[in-house]
């Protein structure tokens, strides 16, 4: 692995939920940070809770860094702090796009850059808030080899679990077709909860079994029984967010032309959710709209929701 040009002093840019255990591992392994966020005041409590120095803006966080690391929720974004900071990046500076974005839209992010010296790699994660927390993460890297032997010991700082994926945008796209089969696993196995109870199964019951058995997914073992048969719906990765990765994850199918009804399908059935369940949603919350469509809700004890519980 090269150690040519090591990267020292970080811009970080989006301290949101992710955002802030992520910097706060980096902070922790002893990079310089210069931080800032949308929201005012954020980068200035993140610099007074855990450390760095907070940024009036992109540019100023990114003027004399090693690398810039953006995590923010969309490309369009991603792409308008890359233009408001395209002039504080010094020729050799490496871009580390973390965002769950749209690899099209990168791509041509990093072609830009490239013509006045600044690499870019992309390098989404997966793992929601805990694992960031614990840096755990599974970070899907895309990008030219070198780049990424550079941004390693940044990315290593976050996870020890780094996958390169191909060039600038595999990352991106391999997380949208990740979130793609999380979502579908969550749809399924709802409905199977579904099934279960009004035939006379206990919800919690089942859940147990699937993890015993080969029905086990990610939601079945870290999502029904904490967010959804809890009534939380709080894991902190909004519902809109989600809708988001299923379309750009069919998008990539479109491109390469790739026949997705299953996949289509469980896109449609989430944007409907979020039209019917409104804006600021949890992810989980998309389990209501199938418990609208069943007209009950999962687990005896939501009785007293106004969607009535058991079978007919």
């Amino acid at each position: 692995m090269s150690t040519a040009n090591p990267i020292r002093r970080i811009g970080f840019i989006g301290i949101g939920n992710m955002g802030w255990p992520m910097a706060a591992r980096l902070h922790a392994a002893g990079f310089e940070l210069a931080i800032c966020d949308a929201v005012p005041d954020r980068a200035a409590r993140f610099a007074s809770e855990v450390g760095g120095t907070a940024a009036a803006n992109g540019a100023e966080a990114a003027r004399g860094a090693d690398a810039v690391i953006t995590i923010l929720p969309t490309s369009k974004q991603v792409a308008e702090v890359v233009a408001g900071i395209r002039e504080a990046l010094a020729p050799g500076a490496l871009l580390i796009e973390m965002s769950s974005g749209a690899p099209g839209v990168t791509r041509h992010l990093a072609e830009e850059l490239a013509g006045q010296g600044v690499t870019l790699v992309d390098a989404p994660v997966s793992g929601g808030v805990p694992r960031a927390r614990t840096g755990e993460l599974a970070i899907m890297a895309g990008g030219e080899a070198a780049a990424l032997d550079r941004a390693e010991p940044v990315l290593r700082a976050m996870s020890t679990s780094i996958h390169r994926c191909g060039g600038v945008g595999a990352g991106q796209a391999m997380k949208a077709l990740n979130n793609l089969v999380s979502a579908g696993g969550f749809l399924i196995g709802i409905e199977a909860l579904l099934i279960g109870q009004r035939f006379g199964l206990d919800p919690a019951l089942m859940v147990d079994v699937l993890n015993a058995s080969t029905g086990m997914n990610n939601s079945t073992q870290k999502k029904f029984k904490q967010f959804v048969l809890s009534r939380r719906f709080d894991s902190g990765f909004g519902l809109d967010l989600m809708i988001k990765d299923l379309t750009i994850a069919l998008e990539v199918g479109r491109e390469g032309g790739t026949p997705t009804p299953f996949s289509a399908l469980c896109r449609e059935m989430a944007a409907s959710a979020g039209a019917v369940l409104g804006p600021g949603e949890d992810h989980t919350a998309f389990a209501r709209f199938s418990e609208q469509l069943a007209g009950e809700a999962l687990g005896t004890q939501n009785r007293a929701s106004g969607v009535p519980a058991g079978g007919r």
